[in-house]
């Protein structure tokens, strides 16, 4: 990643923040993009201490505006950006509030379209690569996530839509679609008897790290990675070919 400047929406948290920690790490010259600035000024902070580089920028990806905005203050070219940034809510799709299904694709669909939009016109003279973030629930199904699993499904197609486009200018775009990852915030879940049984269906019998997601990341981040486009990687421990 040595030399890449590489943007990371989303980055206040989460996957978003442990990605660019590591690309960091590696030598890219990180931009953290999220609404959150305060956050993202910490681990700016904290990048920069640790030798690497680090820009924050504010933006709400699910503002056409803003969107603008940031892509306009970029002053020099932009190597990779990852669209990271997604929201998700779960319960009954029977009694859903359609005003909480419009924030699920405002932020997973639109946001993704938005971003990469403005991206491929910095990109368009020099190329570059796109990596969606989507997830497994956007090629199979689970219960009570109706409307962020079809915006995840919405993301790859997006993904396959943009790479054939876009490959002319090359721009790739690529799709990695995370299993089910352990972190803090699912931490209670999966201590319970439910999250349990939910584990014992992913044939590695067990939860993903964050650090699972760092080779197929670097990969579609890198140069190595040059004749692919429009490819969905999934990094699910087996989930996906799981038993139905």
């Amino acid at each position: 990643m040595s030399a890449k400047t590489i943007m990371v929406t989303g980055a206040s948290s989460g996957l978003g923040e442990h990605f660019s920690r590591i690309l960091a790490a590696d030598g890219a010259r990180v931009i953290l993009v999220a609404r959150r600035i305060g956050r993202l000024d910490q681990i700016a902070r904290d990048i920069t201490e640790g030798g690497g580089s680090a820009r924050v920028m504010e933006m709400d990806v699910t503002d056409p505006g803003s969107v603008e905005r940031t892509f306009s203050k970029l002053d020099g070219p932009l190597d990779v950006v990852i669209n990271n940034a997604g929201i998700s809510n779960s319960g009954s799709a029977l009694t859903q509030d359609p005003a909480d299904f419009d924030s699920v694709f405002d932020t997973n669909l639109k946001g993704v379209f938005l971003v990469a939009q403005q991206a491929a016109r910095h990109m368009q003279e020099t190329g570059g690569a796109i990596v969606n973030v989507a997830s497994i629930l956007g090629l199979r199904v689970a219960g009570g996530v109706a409307a962020y699993a079809a915006s995840k499904a919405a993301v790859v197609q997006l993904t396959k839509a943009l790479a054939l486009e876009w490959a002319r200018y090359g721009i790739r775009v690529n799709a990695l679609c995370p299993g089910y990852i352990e972190t803090p915030l699912n931490a209670d879940f999966f201590a319970t008897e439910a999250g349990r049984k939910l584990v014992q269906r992913i044939p590695q019998r067990r939860l993903g790290r964050l650090g699972d997601l760092d080779a197929p990341l670097r990969l579609l981040c890198s140069d190595g990675a040059d004749y692919m486009t429009g490819s969905i990687i999934a990094v699910d421990g087996g989930h996906l070919v799981s038993s139905l």
